[in-house]
């Protein structure tokens, strides 16, 4: 996406045609984003109220297992010289991105969720 992303844009262009779709073929399904600016924008809350999400505390990214991909893909970024490189490198790391990476971080989430607990406000090994 090119520009700022707004509560707008993000509920225009992510979640009406995304992510909403995808909550809708997954009954049961059980969304969660960070307390970013557009995600706690009036506009985004709005169109979520028809799904079910869990609320983000602050301060606990421990909890959120797509921090290890951002991670890996910002490390990747440094050879970025253009917006144009940049774009490319994105997509050639998301399209190799391997689904058993995904999946562990997925499955990692009870884990993910008792170390939080466990540590109260405290840091984790994750």
């Amino acid at each position: 996406m090119h520009g700022t992303l707004t509560g707008q844009r993000y509920a225009d262009y992510i979640l009406r045609p995304h992510v909403g779709p995808f909550l809708n073929g997954h009954p049961g399904a059980i969304f969660q984003q960070d307390n970013a600016r557009p995600h706690t924008a009036r506009v985004s809350l709005d169109f979520l109220r028809q799904f079910q999400t869990i609320s983000w505390p602050a301060l606990y990214t421990d909890l959120s297992p797509v921090e290890h991909v951002w991670d890996k893909l910002k490390r990747q970024m440094s050879s970025c010289h253009s917006v144009h490189d940049l774009e490319l490198a994105v997509q050639d790391f998301l399209t190799h991105l391997p689904q058993d990476n995904i999946r562990c971080l997925i499955n990692s989430m009870p884990d993910r969720v008792a170390a939080c607990i466990a540590a109260g406000n405290g840091p984790t090994r994750y």
